[in-house]
């Protein structure tokens, strides 16, 4: 396990990377992949969504665009207040404080899950992707961004020690541990040579 896959340590590191965040976020995670993911996500406008480790509400923004009826969630208040700052005051989103491993809603609340940037984070991905299953509707879907596994076996050396970085096989493993069996994946990159990020749409089951 890597050492931010720990919450309190992923919290403590969050706090201080909040003040800049928006700034380094474009060179990993930029608004033309955001747009492609949420193209793959295909929401209508009456979908309610919840994203799940909204950060500073960057993939939140993004699906302000489509629907009016967005949740963000996040376990670090200063990333909240960052969110919050930018989208509470005027936009029609509600924030909160929570865990992906542990939902605070209710059984097929949601049309759809959105997440980005938030799965290396987690000590147990399973636990919180069987939770996304649990608030999405039958029919409904989940999209998850992570950070795609490097080629380089000196670079997942590095990746390992940090957090969790996975490649397509991985990812199928996880949403299927979870009960997903309709799941699809895409490897997006911001340039060549900067970090890749990988998309997976699942399906939950009808």
């Amino acid at each position: 396990m890597g050492v931010l896959e720990d919450k309190s340590r992923a919290r403590l590191f969050y706090k201080y990377l909040s003040k800049v965040y928006d700034r380094v976020n474009p060179f990993i995670w930029n608004e033309a992949m955001r747009d492609e993911a949420l193209e793959m996500l295909d929401l209508d406008a009456d979908d309610r969504v919840v994203d799940v480790g909204c950060g500073t509400g960057f993939g939140t923004e993004g699906l302000l665009r489509y629907t009016d009826d967005v949740v963000g969630l996040d376990q670090s208040p200063h990333q909240l207040e960052k969110a919050f700052d930018k989208l509470g005051k005027h936009d029609p989103v509600s924030f909160t404080m929570g865990d992906a491993e542990r939902l605070p809603f209710r059984d097929d609340a949601f049309d759809a899950v959105w997440s980005s940037g938030s799965i290396e984070y987690w000590p147990n991905p399973v636990d919180a992707l069987e939770e996304f299953r649990r608030v999405v509707e039958p029919g409904g879907k989940v999209l998850v961004v992570g950070p795609d596994y490097p080629k380089s076996s000196l670079f997942q050396k590095v990746a390992d020690a940090i957090m969790l970085f996975y490649d397509e096989e991985e990812a199928d493993r996880m949403f299927r541990e979870a009960g997903f069996d309709d799941v699809e994946h895409r490897v997006l990159q911001a340039s060549p040579g900067s970090p890749r990020a990988i998309v997976s749409l699942a399906r939950v089951p009808e």
